[in-house]
């Protein structure tokens, strides 16, 4: 502001408030000037707006996610100018410059923060997660927004360092500790420990990437997707609705499974168990029938083998693949059913029995009637048991 201007409203500001106390009149004067910055930042956002065509929504974006940063800025340049010819005592002017080199250090950190988000809302607008095969879009917006989570946690902290820095106190007993390096410090960095693994955790899994979001996975042991990567945990969204909560650590130091690493593809299998006679070739024929009719099968595998012989059964094992996990899911249960079906209306003798095999006691003959006529085997056997005791 030029310095006539600013000498002509410190002048009519001061004989408006002659009446007053000194510090009235340099606190109506900052008020001013503060009413001054918020007036010419509305003014400059409408001016903005209306130069930037609607269809533009790069610009109207940066421009919204701008406007506290730019209020902040004017008002903290506007009682920069202020402070000094507002004649305030010496003890307020030297705090309200503290606090507005303050306010400058988190005006610095909210501009760095909106810079980085801006960049990475651009960015992830590249790609598309709500499509089919989403790989390629998962992995990039999985890096991106881990790697805006620790920018995020590092602004913060650079931040909060800096405004304790300004504070001569703070700054004199932070050195001193860290020119001990006693006992404390051991605390300090123990009591560190869990974040500062989580953080690393973080950077870790935003270069290798084992998960990304929406990725499949086995837990101990419950199967979900990733809904969630924080700076310090990720959330698995269950299939039954509920959600388990893992320490971003966990997916670097435990094993765990992803379906869906390389691609959303995957093979599910079907179990049978059947009887002896059943013929395995017509089932396969019938298996191939089913996939090649239903939209879930993804065309890729589909085979019958039996893999395994019990006593009373075989194992009959039908593998099929689908696009992804849901989809597989319901493919397997369809080809259950659809067998089950088939066997009972086709095969019905196919179906798991029990086999009993019965020989006549000694004495009797291979009709199971004894010698000379009588009742068979198994009614005299019953008529004994049920005899009473003489």
């Amino acid at each position: 502001m030029d310095e006539p201007i600013l000498n002509f409203l410190v002048t009519h500001v001061q004989a408006a408030f002659a009446w007053a106390p000194a510090w009235v009149g340099g606190l109506a004067l900052m008020l001013l000037f503060a009413g001054l910055a918020f007036l010419l930042h509305g003014t400059v956002i409408r001016i903005l707006e209306r130069m930037i065509k609607p269809s533009a929504s790069v610009p109207r974006r940066i421009i919204n996610r701008s406007r506290g940063p730019l209020r902040l800025g004017l008002v903290i340049l506007a009682l920069a100018i202020v402070v000094e010819p507002a004649g305030l005592p010496d003890r307020v002017t030297g705090l309200v410059q503290h606090v507005l080199l303050v306010g400058s250090i988190i005006l610095v950190g909210w501009v760095a923060d909106t810079g980085v988000d801006t960049l990475a809302g651009h960015y992830m607008r590249r790609f598309r997660t709500d499509v089919e095969d989403n790989l390629v879009a998962r992995k990039h917006v999985t890096q991106v927004r881990v790697l805006r989570r620790l920018i995020y946690i590092f602004i913060v902290v650079v931040t909060s360092a800096t405004i304790l820095m300004t504070f001569e106190p703070v700054r004199q007993y932070g050195v001193s500790l860290l020119a001990s390096a006693g006992a404390a410090g051991l605390v300090v960095g123990l009591a560190a420990r869990p974040v500062l693994a989580n953080i690393i955790a973080g950077l870790q899994l935003a270069i290798t990437q084992p998960i990304r979001l929406e990725d499949a996975v086995v837990v101990e042991g419950e199967w979900g997707w990733i809904e969630e990567i924080t700076g310090t945990y990720v959330v698995i969204r269950i299939w039954d609705w509920r959600r388990l909560i893992v320490p971003l650590s966990y997916f670097m130091e435990k094993p765990f499974q992803n379906w869906t690493r390389e691609s959303g593809n995957i093979i599910g299998s079907v179990f049978l168990y059947v009887d002896y006679t059943v013929p395995v070739e017509r089932v396969r024929a019938e298996l191939d029938t089913i996939c090649r009719k239903s939209p879930l099968w993804d065309g890729k595998v589909v085979n019958l083998q039996v893999s395994d012989a019990r006593e009373g059964t075989i194992e009959l094992r039908a593998l099929v693949s689908g696009r992804n996990s849901p989809v597989t899911w319901d493919l397997r249960c369809e080809v259950r059913e659809k067998l089950i079906a088939f066997l009972q209306a086709e095969y019905p003798g196919c179906l798991p029995r029990q086999r009993i095999e019965v020989t006549a006691l000694p004495g009797r003959t291979d009709e199971g009637g004894p010698r000379g006529g009588g009742a068979p085997s198994d009614l005299v056997g019953r008529q004994m048991a049920d005899a009473p005791e003489r």
